[in-house]
């Protein structure tokens, strides 16, 4: 499939979570089989270009494409948890929502110090989600240069943020104007 393919398989649905946002729902791509293997696929493929040590995917869709990139090359899945959800001690970072604030925590134990971490999820949009995830992964040591996305949100702004970090910014498709 192309991208373009890609594209047309994710659905969106208008006024959701509030009116005026159009939010793209990338389970119209994930309950298409060969939609979601070429997704993999392509992420895998530029995935496999960086050399990284390991894949971090932030919750909850991060964790569908970030652990079967992942699987792919061979390499570890970092799963970047909301507050509360790891049984082990953890480090966290707070970080702005829209209305608000939220946590992400890791298990600081599972990052390996100069280990070169990919940063993966569905949907770049703001990038507060992305960013806070690349700082709390430096943190625990980890070197965080390239982060990879299925849909970007260009007129947000996501991309520029991260790459105001050094975090180069890579996606499969992007929908303007939102």
């Amino acid at each position: 499939m192309t991208p373009d393919e890609l594209k047309a398989l994710i659905r969106t649905v208008p006024d959701f979570p509030r009116p005026g946002i159009q939010f793209r729902d990338i389970t119209s791509l994930i309950a298409h089989a060969e939609g979601l293997h070429s997704a993999i696929e392509m992420l895998a493929l530029r995935a496999r270009e960086v050399n990284v040590d390991a894949i971090a995917g932030m919750e909850a869709r991060g964790f569908i494409f970030g652990a079967a990139v992942a699987a792919r090359l061979g390499v570890g899945f970092l799963p970047v948890r909301k507050r509360g959800k790891l049984p082990v001690p953890t480090i966290g970072i707070d970080y702005a929502l829209e209305y608000g604030t939220d946590r992400l925590e890791i298990d600081p134990s599972l990052v390996q110090p100069g280990a070169n971490i990919l940063l993966l999820d569905d949907l770049l949009a703001t990038g507060g989600t992305a960013l806070a995830a690349a700082r709390l992964l430096r943190q625990a040591g980890a070197r965080v240069d390239y982060a990879l996305f299925v849909i970007d949100l260009p007129d947000l702004g996501g991309a520029a943020k991260l790459g105001a970090e050094s975090i180069a910014v890579d996606t499969l498709v992007q929908f303007e104007g939102d």
